[in-house]
């Protein structure tokens, strides 16, 4: 445990607090079993060492990855044990989806350490409630979502803005746009955020940012997928091949039949793949209405997660239209309840109707309708029922 002891002191004096997630101000550390949930790249570990450096008592926590050589001979249960008996409080552990029989020892450091805390970091594939032993009467559990548009530009620029509600961008975009507008130049910074923009390490190199993403969506598929669905090569490869076809016509309403003769799999395990790349963090389904949604019922429209994935997966693909509406998906999933509109692209919590358009889009396809809105791409500032698209990259 020493050794482990030494690598958290190193990682802590290490760790920057320059640039925070928004997700370190919502999470409640009086829970006694916290989990953070998030795709590969989108920032678990700083958030966790940051959590530690910021909020608990450095002498009396430890961190550890579970995929760290020590765990190749010793239990998890038997380091919190040891951890506890040395005045330990809390245990902070990262990618839990790499230890066999997660669940079980977490059950039972829960139940059998009661002034120990843990806070622990998954893939966003690993749904707690269903685990071996289910977690999900103990465990309080947050998604880590990737960068919004307000977190790129802290990151690119050093400015902190503040974020708005669904509801006060509603209300009062004019006024928010001025604002923002006497600080920052949005359109060129957001033209970049959609290319480069979704996971924190494109500070590290710009130029190999594509390449190194899609490394990440490698490992996503090969590793973090495999290490909770357990999934032979046969069928990764077949994952891969169906990412791939859906990139290649995001966002689309895919034809079930042509999709599984293509990669050759049955529908049934079409759609069972689908829904594992939606909780991978690679793609988003989306429906007219939720109601009555089971396992296998299949997607109206498919949208890749992100833009970012967009250029490097389906670059021809990347007409601005497709790019504005998976945005602008993106920024709502997690955050408020969003589903195809009838009449229009989206509806927001059943009630506000939106169409995604250039600067120069008309009105006229929601005119009709009531609580209705146009989010355009390339201005700066709105009108009316006008809103400019960016803005809804502040909402976190």
């Amino acid at each position: 445990m020493e050794e482990l002891q030494f690598e958290f002191q190193q990682k802590i004096a290490n760790v920057t607090l320059q640039f925070q997630r928004y997700l370190i101000q919502d999470i409640d550390l009086n829970n006694r079993l916290i989990a953070i949930k998030g795709a590969r790249g989108s920032g678990k570990t700083t958030l966790l060492l940051q959590l530690a450096k910021l909020s608990l008592d450095i002498k009396n926590t430890l961190y550890v990855s579970l995929d760290h050589i020590y765990f190749f001979e010793n239990k998890l249960y038997n380091l919190a044990k040891e951890f506890v008996n040395f005045g330990g409080t809390h245990l902070l552990l990262d990618e839990v989806h790499k230890y066999p029989n997660w669940s079980r020892e977490l059950k039972l450091i829960y139940d059998n350490f009661p002034n120990l805390s843990v806070i622990f970091t998954s893939s966003s594939m690993l749904e707690i409630y269903k685990s071996e032993s289910d977690l999900s009467r103990r465990a309080i559990s947050y998604d880590l979502k990737e960068l919004s548009f307000r977190e790129f530009i802290a990151l690119e620029t050093g400015i902190e803005l503040e974020k708005y509600s669904f509801q006060e961008l509603l209300e009062n975009h004019n006024s928010i746009a001025n604002q923002l507008l006497s600080q920052i130049k949005p359109l060129p910074l957001f033209s970049k955020y959609l290319k480069i923009g979704a996971y924190p390490y494109f500070k590290e190199n710009e130029d190999n940012y594509n390449q190194k993403l899609a490394n990440t969506i490698n490992l996503i598929i090969e590793v973090d997928i495999n290490a909770v669905e357990d999934l032979n090569y046969e069928t990764l490869v077949k994952l891969k091949k169906i990412l791939i076809s859906i990139a290649s016509s995001a966002p689309f309403t895919p034809n079930v039949t042509k999709l599984s003769e293509f990669v050759g799999v049955s529908r049934n395990t079409l759609i069972q793949a689908i829904k594992i790349l939606n909780r991978a963090g690679l793609v988003n389904e989306l429906y007219k209405d939720t109601s009555g949604i089971g396992v296998l019922t299949k997607p109206e429209k498919l949208f890749l997660n992100n833009t970012n994935l967009m250029y490097v997966l389906a670059k021809e693909n990347t007409n601005i239209g497709n790019v504005r509406e998976t945005f602008f998906l993106n920024q709502f999933i997690g955050i408020h309840e969003i589903n195809l509109s009838e009449k229009a692209d989206f509806i927001i919590d059943k009630k506000f109707t939106f169409e995604i358009g250039g600067k120069n889009k008309t009105k006229k396809q929601i005119a009709t309708i009531s609580d209705a809105f146009v989010a355009k791409d390339g201005i700066e500032i709105g009108f009316s029922n006008q809103i400019p698209v960016w803005l809804f990259g502040f909402m976190y």
